[in-house]
């Protein structure tokens, strides 16, 4: 079991079911940038930002606990919670998009990247999708983008010029870094911004801010932990997305779901850009056989999803949710 912290806080402990076994409140004081809390044992949870999540039991700071309601499965709020409020910071936050602007989002068919393309769409943006293969393009189209790209047989600097009549876009969603980022500033309007959530394909070089100069360009590097920075504001953001999934509005793409020991396989699934929207875990639980010995059963007992994923280049952390046991 890992040891509670040293500094005083909320501790929850999860079981590998999803629900809270037990709820623990350190002496002291509750930290600065955390609030009181309304978790207890029982209820129905799922969390971002916490590593070592590949594991039955895990022990989590109450603060960084979201409620999942009754109505939304747990394996979904596992998919979308740590991708959906990424694309939630970035539309909504980072540069928050208004009715008739134009975005360009890169990877616009991984995890984060159709997130990205809904959120926008529900805003009222145009969006221009890049992507890798026509099957991908026909996804994102699918999803609400206006335009695909597909950056392996087009170059996605003077099609999205050509979309734009020469204007350019508002704002560029890159989670792809190295290979794209120069064309991504290429692309952008006068005063547009580029938000560059993650590298995927290697980290950018320095720039050099005269390069920003040319069009009086922004750029940022946003972290999705300083758009969580307090338990309202994870709550706020986390608590939007389950809402639009519930009510139909979000799509969250499940593509696989791997037992835990072929993580390595899952891993390599997701380097090897073959695959779209998300993949989970199912971790294995101890429990009784019908016999009554306890044993370890192999079902989707639990669901974990890491944070990375090919498209989006995320690399923030693990998120998990879990599902009810199932009788043995």
């Amino acid at each position: 079991m890992t040891p509670l912290p040293a500094d005083p806080f909320i501790a929850t402990i999860v079981s590998p079911t999803g629900v809270i076994r037990r709820a623990r409140l350190q002496p002291r004081h509750l930290p600065a940038h955390g609030g009181e809390t309304d978790v207890k044992a029982g209820d129905r949870v799922a969390y971002p930002m916490v590593r070592g999540t590949y594991a039955e039991h895990h022990i989590v700071p109450a603060r960084l606990i979201i409620k999942v309601s009754d109505a939304l499965p747990l394996e979904t709020a596992a998919a979308v919670l740590l991708q959906g409020t990424t694309a939630h910071y970035l539309t909504r936050s980072t540069f928050p998009l208004k009715d008739g602007q134009v975005c360009l989002v890169h990877a616009a068919a991984g995890g984060a990247g159709g997130l990205v393309v809904q959120m926008a769409k529900a805003a009222g943006a145009r969006v221009i999708g890049t992507v890798s293969t026509q099957a991908k393009a026909e996804e994102i189209l699918a999803l609400g983008a206006d335009h695909a790209v597909i950056y392996t047989e087009q170059d996605f600097e003077a099609e999205t010029m050509r979309l734009t009549d020469g204007r350019g876009v508002d704002v560029v969603y890159d989670s792809v870094g190295k290979t794209t980022f120069d064309k991504s500033l290429a692309v952008l309007r006068p005063r547009g911004l580029l938000a560059l959530f993650g590298q995927s394909s290697g980290p950018v070089a320095p720039v050099d801010p005269l390069r920003l100069n040319a069009k009086s360009l922004f750029f940022t590097r946003p972290s999705l932990g300083h758009y969580l920075g307090t338990t309202e504001e994870l709550r706020w953001r986390a608590t939007e997305v389950f809402d639009l999934v519930a009510e139909g509005r979000l799509k969250v793409r499940v593509e696989r779901t791997y037992p835990l020991a072929e993580a390595a396989q899952a891993h390599r699934d997701l380097e090897s850009r073959k695959t779209s929207g998300k993949l989970l875990l199912a971790v294995g639980y101890l429990g009784l056989t019908t016999r009554g010995r306890r044993a370890l059963v192999p079902a989707p007992a639990t669901l974990r999803c890491h944070a990375r994923t090919h498209e989006s280049g995320m690399t923030t952390g693990h998120m998990t949710a879990s599902l009810p046991p199932r009788p043995v």
